[in-house]
C-alpha cells in the first residue's frame, strides 16, 4: 500500500509539475529571445548614429563595426548608399534601406541627430536578422545586426537548468511528503495485518494499533473487540471443562468406594484398573484446561535446550546398553510453537521406540537443524537409529507390528501437527530409519 502512495503522489506531482514547466519552459524562450533582439535594435541604432553622423568614411565606419564587435554579440554589416557593405553581412546580405520619416518633407537640416527609420525583424534560418535605416548626406544606408540561434537564446540553458532543478526539488519534496503520509497510513495497516496473523496463529494476546488515519484506527479497534471476544470464549470454553471434570471427580470417587467393596477381588482389581485410567484421563482433561495459565497463549520453548535435557535423561540407559547416542544441535536457541512438556514427551516416544525395537548396542543420533516451516524459520528434528527399520504406516494411532502400543508415534505426531509442521518417516539405507519432527517457531 505504501508503495501505491508514493507512486499516486509521485505522479501526480510529476504532471503538475510538467504542466507549469512546459508553459515556463516556452515562456523563458521567448523571454530570452526578446532579450537578446532589445539588445540588438540598441546596438544597431548606436552603429546608426554613428553612420548617419557628418563626415564619415568607409574607413571610419569600418574601424567603428570592428570596434563594436568585440564586447557585443551578433554579425554587424552596413550598406552604404553607394551599395558598399561593410562589416559581416548576414547569410542573404542586407536588406534594403527602408523608409525614413522625414525624407520627403525637403528638410535638410543639418542640425540635430541622423533620422532613423523603425526597428524591423527577419529570420534567417534558425537565427534573426535586426535591419534599421539611417539618413545620411549622400543617401539612406542600412545596418543590420544577426544573431544566430545561440546567440540569439543567450542565457537559455542557465534558466533551464535552474527550471530543472526547481522541478527535480518540488519531486524530492513531493517524494518525502509522499513517504512520510504513506508510513503514516501503512504502517498501522502493517501492525494491524501482522496482529491478526498472530491471532490466526492463536495469539489471542496480539492487540492491533488504534492510531492513525480514523478508518484505520476503526479497523484496528474492531480487531482488538473481535480478539477480546475470542480470549473470553476460550477462558470461559477452558473453565466449563475444568469444572465439568472437577464435577466428575465426585461420582468417580464414589464409583471407586463401591468397587473396593464388591466381595469378588479378582473382578475388584479389574474394575479398579479401569476407575483408575478414567481418573489419569480426568486429570490429563483438568491440566489441557489449565495450560494456557501456567505456559501462556501460545506455547514456545527452546528445542535445543529440550532436546539436550532428554539426551542426558536417556544418556543412562544408552550407556548401559552400550550404545551411542550422538547429539548434531545448532547453537541455541531455536525456539518452536510447543511447551517444553510436549516437545519433550515426543522425544522421549521417538528415543524409547529406539530402545525398544533395536538390538543393544545400536547407535542412534539425534539432529536439529533450522529450515522453513509455514513461511517462518522452523525446526527439523531427526532421530535415527541403524536398527532393522520401522514398519510401513506405524505412525498410524493404536497400529505397531513389534509388540507395542503403538501410540509413541502418534504421540510426536499430535506435538508436531499442534505447533505446525508434522511428521514423517523416513528409510534410512542399508538400514535403519529416521523419524523427522519439524515444529514451526512461535
Amino acid at each position: 500500500m505504501r508503495r501505491r502512495i508514493l507512486l499516486l503522489s509521485v505522479g501526480m506531482t510529476t504532471l503538475v509539475v510538467l504542466a507549469f514547466a512546459i508553459p515556463l519552459t516556452l515562456l523563458l524562450r521567448n523571454a530570452a529571445a526578446d532579450e537578446s533582439l532589445k539588445a540588438a535594435r540598441y546596438q544597431a541604432e548606436n552603429v546608426a548614429y554613428y553612420v548617419g553622423d557628418k563626415d564619415r568614411t568607409s574607413a571610419d565606419i569600418q574601424a567603428y563595426i570592428d570596434e563594436v564587435k568585440k564586447n557585443n554579440a551578433g554579425r554587424i554589416s552596413v550598406r552604404l548608399p553607394n551599395g558598399t557593405t561593410l562589416g559581416d553581412p548576414p547569410p542573404g546580405g542586407v536588406a534594403d534601406p527602408k523608409p525614413i520619416p522625414g525624407d520627403d518633407d525637403g528638410d535638410d537640416d543639418d542640425h540635430g541627430p541622423p533620422k532613423l527609420s523603425t526597428a524591423s525583424f527577419r529570420a534567417i534560418g534558425d537565427g534573426k536578422a535586426t535591419d534599421i535605416s539611417v539618413d545620411t548626406k549622400t543617401g539612406p544606408a542600412s545596418i543590420c545586426i544577426y544573431l544566430t540561434a545561440e546567440e540569439l537564446y543567450h542565457g537559455l540553458p542557465t534558466r533551464l537548468a535552474i527550471l530543472l532543478g526547481g522541478s527535480l526539488l518540488v519531486l524530492l519534496l513531493s517524494v518525502i511528503g509522499a513517504e512520510l503520509v504513506s508510513r503514516r497510513m501503512a504502517r498501522p495497516l502493517e501492525e494491524t495485518a501482522r496482529t491478526a496473523e498472530r491471532l490466526a496463529r492463536g495469539d489471542v494476546d496480539a492487540r492491533a494499533p488504534t492510531t492513525g488515519p480514523a478508518e484505520v484506527a476503526k479497523v484496528g479497534a474492531a480487531l482488538n473487540g473481535l480478539a477480546d471476544r475470542i480470549d473470553e470464549v476460550i477462558a470461559v470454553e477452558r473453565e466449563a471443562v475444568a469444572d465439568l471434570s472437577h464435577r466428575l471427580r465426585t461420582p468417580l470417587t464414589a464409583l471407586r468406594l463401591q468397587v473396593e467393596a464388591l466381595p469378588d477381588r479378582e473382578r475388584a482389581e479389574e474394575l479398579n484398573t479401569q476407575v483408575n485410567s478414567l481418573e489419569r484421563t480426568l486429570t490429563a482433561v483438568i491440566s489441557a484446561a489449565r495450560r494456557p495459565q501456567r505456559e501462556g497463549r501460545v506455547p514456545h520453548c527452546d528445542a535445543v535446550e529440550v532436546t539436550r535435557a532428554r539426551a542426558a535423561f536417556w544418556a543412562p540407559l544408552f550407556e548401559d546398553q552400550g550404545r551411542d547416542l550422538v547429539l548434531d544441535l545448532v547453537q541455541p536457541p531455536a525456539m518452536v510453537r510447543a511447551s517444553a512438556d510436549d516437545l519433550s514427551a515426543a522425544l522421549d516416544a521417538l528415543v524409547e521406540n529406539v530402545v525398544a525395537h533395536t538390538p543393544d548396542g545400536t547407535p542412534a543420533r539425534i539432529i536439529l537443524t533450522r529450515q522453513p516451516v509455514g513461511g517462518t524459520t522452523g525446526v527439523l528434528i531427526v532421530v535415527a537409529d541403524e536398527g532393522p527399520g520401522i514398519p510401513l504406516g506405524a505412525g498410524e494411532r493404536g497400529r505397531s507390528d513389534r509388540g507395542s502400543t503403538g501410540l509413541g508415534l502418534d504421540i510426536a505426531r499430535r506435538c508436531a501437527e499442534a505447533a505446525g509442521g508434522r511428521l514423517t518417516i523416513h528409510p534410512n539405507l542399508p538400514s535403519g530409519s529416521s523419524v523427522h519432527l519439524t515444529l514451526a517457531s512461535p
